[in-house]
């Protein structure tokens, strides 16, 4: 027997239960870690593993004992042969590949003795290695927020400017055959792999899925609202929340209950009430009735679970979960939570977990409480119960799913992360673009923010409107807060702008649903998170470093939020914003900008800075359609930026019913701006998915005024209603029941070309809004009327020593 494995069937084997298999069928996860043995190159103590070109994993051990099973963070090791050559001389030992030129003095491993070079041309790419240096690391994701007011440290990511990362899985569990796990064996040695991909961020994230597993397609119904909150709700209370969400017109797709779905004050023989896994009939008297009610009104329901303090003799499945352990339920001695244990797993997922799922609930909330530490060293609780659950989730042929903490390295297998409970504060607010940008750099592209904050902090209206600006335009909308009678985030608890801006951007979320769930097909097939930093797309512009809390949303959006009190006296918030080269247009706004420069975004509180490329093509779902779920429209709205040309493929499928063998449906789409046409293809794959007929409205944002234009369809002549919106630089188009077989093109007669902005229009606006002198205002716009020329007029007003925020607001209007 392989000593590794005996040892770890000593460890194990007081926890394991003779009489049953230890892990089901369907929590057995597929790897391949076995590296072709060409690829490795060996000695009596060292083994290094080329698995890349910019790729090698490095092992040392004193035993020269190495290690082939998976771990928790590397599932397959069975990469593409690269090239490379080895010189190994007496002492010294060179690899050399396209990218990587390692030496190693074949002792343990030492900043001496083991270099690896970053080959390139430029000086920036000749970055050396040396063992134990971590580099300009440009941080990963961090475990957990709660308590966080502000920044919080990170671990580190696999990116850098010096062009290389280290990740240690030296102390990670290690898969078996059949799926349970095992420490590693004390004094085991080092397990190392060095990423060597310069600044060719994205294929190091694509070859780390390749290493890791890809991240899962969610379904779909997560990219919706989700509401949230830590409150004592009854089911009559809940259900009330619901309809009102309704009639106000704001939709949800998923229902968060806190812990008190379950019974919390318990009898103090029995502990604390913080676990629990029995409906309290106090508040859901008929808990069935509750969650089909839900379901019937579009939304899905996920629990709070905090797993830590077991079973105890309270629980309705407390009897079952004891005859499973071999145990008398009449002594009603509490049951361990035990992650290191088969048997008590089996119980966790048969008596606990199912039978709640049969009943209703559709996926769940896996709270902390057990920090890192079990029975066994090693077994981080965190890291398992993510692990299985989510492997669990997809017993059924459901799309699996659960909702948890950050666990390490290859968590982006287990989506969606709960990043924890933060404080109310702008310190707050300041740090989360950041944060979940980054986090792609260790490819954890869905994280679940408390949007909003969920606890201490003030009531701040600002505040509420830029944190659910960004909630929208991150991975997750989750709006939540604690039980606090002043802390909900229901939009009619703020003034009337302030929850009219709400209201807006909550049924935002749902229109953009087919942009998202295109996102999220690319996320899982092509290794591209939702949301990335901007430097993954110019990682050579030194201003693409500069804009941390600024980042790509999907391959059309970028989005710049402001996370900082607004000027109330000019009613504007700001955000420092650099806009790489080429034509931006506002997504909200329709202002045109001229890239290739870094510049001061101003907005009002209605408007988040979101800029699209020229050519960019956005699929959404009407606003009128916009209800509670998440079904594929039959009213589709397209936003069409000018400027250049481009191509957009909407993918749609029918989740959750994921047993079919047809592909999603796809349909193509295409602006052709020196023919001025704009076409929407047939669609192909699983037509079914999506509705036979389609109304389109089609808003085309920064054309200039057109002439003669002319839809058809399969070659007939289509009717449409055109209106033309100058204050945002859209002309808007609606056709009327097109067949999703048959698809459209839209002609502009006269050909397609570029708006200019209204500057002294939106000039007038800022200043019709600001709380200034009358007099100033006057001042200031007799100098627009009488200065044609931008460059003059922006000197003459540098003259007149306004305000900084005003003056950078007319400067950023009369620059675009």
């Amino acid at each position: 027997m392989n000593p590794d494995k005996a040892f770890a069937m000593t460890l194990t084997s007081e926890n394991t239960h003779l009489d049953i298999e230890r892990l089901a069928p369907h929590l057995r996860l597929a790897t391949d870690p076995s590296a072709a043995e060409t690829s490795v190159v060996r000695g009596d103590r060292y083994r290094f593993t080329v698995l890349t070109s910019r790729m090698i994993r490095m092992e040392y051990s004193e035993d020269g004992r190495f290690e082939d099973r998976a771990s928790q963070m590397a599932l397959n090791r069975r990469f593409d042969q690269p090239e490379f050559r080895v010189i190994d001389e007496a002492g010294y030992l060179q690899i050399l590949t396209e990218h990587l030129h390692l030496t190693y003095d074949k002792e343990p491993f030492s900043p001496n003795g083991l270099t690896i070079q970053v080959k390139g041309n430029l000086s920036a790419y000749h970055s050396l290695w040396r063992y134990s240096e971590a580099g300009e690391n440009l941080g990963g994701t961090a475990r957990t927020l709660d308590g966080a007011d502000g920044a919080v440290p990170l671990e580190p990511g696999l990116m850098s400017r010096n062009g290389y990362a280290v990740l240690d899985d030296s102390a990670t569990l290690l898969l078996e055959d059949d799926g349970w796990f095992s420490p590693r064996r004390p004094g085991q040695g080092q397990d190392l792999y060095f990423f060597g991909y310069g600044r060719s961020y994205r294929d190091c994230l694509q070859d780390f899925y390749r290493l890791t597993g890809n991240t899962p397609m969610i379904p779909k119904f997560a990219l919706g609202n989700w509401w949230s909150r830590y409150y004592r709700y009854t089911a009559a209370e809940y259900k009330e929340l619901i309809t009102r969400f309704k009639t106000e017109k704001i939709p949800f797709s998923v229902a968060v209950l806190d812990m008190d779905w379950h019974h919390v004050d318990i009898d103090p023989k029995f502990g604390s009430g913080w676990t629990g896994y029995t409906w309290n009939t106090e508040l859901f008297p008929d808990p069935d009735e509750f969650m089909g009610w839900l379901h019937e009104n579009g939304l899905r329901l996920t629990l709070n679970v905090h797993p830590a303090d077991g079973v105890r003799a309270h629980e309705d499945a407390y009897a079952a979960v004891a005859f499973t352990l071999g145990l008398d339920p009449a002594e009603e001695h509490p049951i361990v939570f035990d992650v290191t244990d088969p048997a008590f797993l089996k119980a966790y997922f048969e008596q606990l977990h199912h039978p709640l799922e049969e009943r209703g609930v559709d996926f769940w909330w896996l709270d902390w409480q057990s920090g890192s530490h079990s029975k066994i060293a090693g077994f981080d609780p965190l890291w398992v119960l993510n692990h299985l659950h989510f492997l669990d989730s997809a017993r059924d042929g459901k799309r699996p799913l659960t909702f948890s903490r950050y666990a390490g390295p290859g968590s982006h297998r287990y989506p969606i992360g709960f990043s924890g409970d933060t404080i109310v504060t702008w310190e707050s607010l300041q740090f989360q673009p950041y944060f979940t940008a980054t986090a792609s750099n260790i490819g954890y592209g869905w994280w679940s923010h408390d949007i909003g904050g969920h606890m201490g902090g003030y009531k701040d209206e600002d505040l509420a409107v830029r944190w659910t600006q960004f909630g929208v335009f991150s991975p997750i909308m989750r709006l939540h807060s604690s039980s606090s009678l002043f802390s909900g985030k229901e939009p009619w608890g703020y003034r009337t702008g302030a929850a009219e801006i709400m209201t807006r951007y909550l049924r935002l979320r749902h229109q953009l649903l087919p942009y998202l769930h295109t996102m999220n097909h690319r996320a899982s097939e092509e290794g591209l998170p939702l949301v990335q930093p901007m430097y993954y797309e110019h990682p050579e512009n030194d201003a693409a470093y500069s804009v941390p809390n600024q980042y790509l949303f999907g391959t059309k959006l970028m989005v710049c939020p402001i996370t900082s009190p607004q000027n109330t006296t000019l009613n504007l918030g700001k955000t420092k914003a650099w806009l790489p080269e080429g034509v931006w247009i506002d997504f909200f706004t329709g202002m045109v900008y001229r890239g290739d420069r870094t510049m001061y975004l101003y907005r009002r509180p209605e408007h988040l800075p979101t800029l699209a490329p020229a050519g960019a093509i956005i699929p959404l779902t009407q606003e009128s359609a916009a209800v509670n779920g998440t079904a594929n429209p039959a009213s589709v709205e397209l936003r069409i930026f000018g400027g250049a040309s481009g191509t957009f493929e909407l993918i749609e499928d029918n989740d959750p019913e994921l047993t079919s063998a047809q592909s999603p449906a796809r349909t193509a789409m295409r602006l052709d701006w020196e023919t001025g046409t704009f076409t929407v293809e047939s669609v192909t794959g699983y037509i079914s998915a999506i509705p036979e007929l389609r109304n389109y409205e089609l808003s085309f944002s920064g054309f200039a005024a057109t002439g003669q234009i002319t839809v058809t369809s399969a070659g007939r002549l289509l009717e449409y209603t055109l209106t033309a919106n100058h204050a945002t630089n859209t002309t808007c188009v609606c056709v009327k029941d097109v067949a999703a077989s048959e698809g459209l093109t839209i002609t502009f007669e006269n050909g397609m070309a570029l708006t200019e902005n209204d500057a002294a229009g939106r000039a007038l606006e800022l200043l019709a809004d600001a709380q200034i002198e009358f007099r100033l205002k006057d001042a200031i716009f007799k100098k627009i009327q009488e200065c044609s020329d931008a460059s003059l007029l922006i000197s003459h007003l540098q003259s007149m020593d306004l305000e900084p925020d005003l003056m950078g607001a007319l400067t950023e209007i009369f620059l675009a």
